[in-house]
């Protein structure tokens, strides 16, 4: 059983996950299971964990304890042997130390880990992922012979994808839509297709253009911060400050940010981007 805890009002979050009694509130004509107690013997998945409301947490955290519960309205104890998975895309850590998410719940919640890389951090999986999604549209569509254009692969690779999997299906399904022709280009998916890094006219200079853009788009995006940066282009520290020096791209001191190589000038903040 699953429920995205951000979708529903909080009023009636705990009716879906406990149930009530008939009577317990105004419509409320007949008794109702919840999703906890539908789930006993397999798995209740919470999406989006860090949205439930204070109250709700402390049932919860009541639930994951005794394995008890009461419907709401309801007197009677009910016991049941539930699986809980929660997901969710907020730093729990963080809030708790704000006062928004219990932190007894959060070690009740984190016996097992499992944290999932953004897409920008699996360069390899965003075309396999954008070529399902592809096929997928296309036959919704009508469209079955769509395929991607040498720069919308191009474009699908460089960018960030600062919203991860929903971005990049959102665009792929627009695209589709949008197509013209039997290929989906760049322009299609809202990308830029990136012919302006290759204007060079050797290949030297199509090589550096491209490092240069790379470099600059990743110091940005990460405030300067050095090791963050590097992380992303997939190159060491090192390497990224030997790549600064020749393009001459330069990070200088006295702007906001402290020097995260003290034989440089180069510049890294102290606090996550």
């Amino acid at each position: 059983m699953k429920v995205n805890c951000a979708a529903l009002p909080s009023e009636l979050i705990a009716s879906e996950l406990f149930g009530h009694e008939k009577g317990a509130f105004t419509g409320a004509h007949m008794q109702r299971k919840g999703l906890m107690e539908s789930a006993g013997g397999g798995t209740l998945f919470l999406d989006e964990i860090g949205e439930l409301p204070a109250p709700i947490q402390v049932k919860l955290l009541r639930f994951l304890q005794e394995q008890r519960f009461q419907r709401v309205g309801g007197r009677q104890e009910i016991q049941i042997d539930t699986r809980v998975i929660a997901a969710t895309n907020a730093d729990l850590k963080e809030a708790v130390a704000k006062g928004d998410f219990r932190e007894d719940l959060y070690f009740r919640l984190a016996v097992v880990v499992i944290r999932l890389p953004s897409l920008r951090s699996r360069g390899g999986d965003v075309a396999l992922l954008a070529r399902e999604f592809l096929q997928q549209f296309a036959a919704q569509s009508d469209k079955p012979t769509l395929t991607f254009a040498p720069d919308a692969l191009r474009a699908i690779k460089q960018h960030s994808w600062p919203g991860n999997v929903r971005e990049l299906q959102n665009r792929v399904k627009r695209a589709v839509i949008m197509a013209d022709g039997k290929r989906v280009t760049a322009a299609d998916l809202e990308l830029s297709g990136g012919e302006d890094l290759v204007r060079g006219a050797t290949l030297k200079e199509a090589r550096e253009s491209v490092e240069r853009e790379l470099i600059e788009r990743a110091l940005k995006k990460y405030s300067g911060k050095i090791s963050s940066a590097a992380t992303e282009l997939g190159v060491s520290r090192p390497t990224l400050y030997e790549l600064m020096d020749k393009l001459g791209i330069n990070k200088r001191e006295g702007d906001g940010q402290t020097a995260d190589r003290p034989a440089k000038s180069f510049a890294a903040e102290t606090t996550p981007p």
